[in-house]
């Protein structure tokens, strides 16, 4: 009789556990729900992605113009596309040494910022149909800064942002700029994603930052609207 309940004990043991293809069941199920979450993550990561950029860009470009002056010196701003081996899209603040300076002592050295590796600075085709921020360049150049009182041809790189706040397109003397007051706009965005583009204009005579972004136009086309 104990042996018979002992046997009658095994079998209700193992009929309680989980057979081979219940298990390969439950982790199929597991594997398409976590594809399926992630694969709906995803257009929210890339668009955060986007933001963090744009944000890092303003944040550089306002923290030279502060620094300039605070430091009563001059601080360029320089944009980078990435370049193999690097995978990063670059923004480099730096103090701008004139002839004669061979270090600065100031409170703040060469800084680069870098953009998530699926962002980079880019003008998409169609943003040549649509007026561009504070109407500079034809929002065909990814980096268009240049645009001075003497020159209309925009397309240059880099700013210098000067003591007195404002924004030039040279530098001169210890750290003064006597140059032409500089404007322009970057773009930024996901490469085939037309939507995720913002943008980032600078106005010279003041040294002031404005942040965009580009939003279909009721009635077809596209607009940029500030942020």
């Amino acid at each position: 009789m104990r042996s018979l309940e002992t046997n009658a004990g095994h079998r209700r043991h193992g009929a309680s556990g989980f057979s081979l293809i219940e298990i390969m069941m439950v982790l199929a199920i597991s594997i398409i729900v976590s594809v399926i979450s992630v694969m709906s993550l995803m257009p929210m990561l890339n668009q955060q992605h986007v933001t963090n950029a744009y944000n890092t860009t303003l944040a550089a470009m306002r923290q030279a113009r502060d620094n300039a002056v605070a430091q009563r010196t001059s601080y360029s701003v320089t944009f980078a596309n990435a370049v193999s081996p690097s995978p990063y899209a670059t923004i480099t603040v730096a103090p701008a040494l004139s002839s004669g300076m061979s270090a600065f002592q100031g409170d703040q050295n060469t800084v680069i910022y870098q953009l998530p590796t699926d962002v980079s600075f880019i003008a998409q085709s169609a943003l040549a149909s649509t007026p561009p921020p504070d109407g500079y360049g034809l929002g065909t150049n990814a980096i268009d800064f240049g645009y001075t009182a003497n020159s209309s041809s925009g397309g240059q790189a880099f700013v210098y942002f000067c003591p007195d706040g404002s924004a030039q397109n040279a530098v001169d003397g210890s750290g003064n700029c006597t140059s032409s007051w500089d404007g322009g706009v970057v773009y930024i965005a996901r490469a085939g994603d037309l939507l995720s583009s913002r943008a980032v204009d600078l106005w010279g005579a003041t040294g002031r930052v404005h942040g965009w972004r580009l939003y279909n136009k009721s009635g077809g086309g596209y607009q940029w609207l500030r942020q």
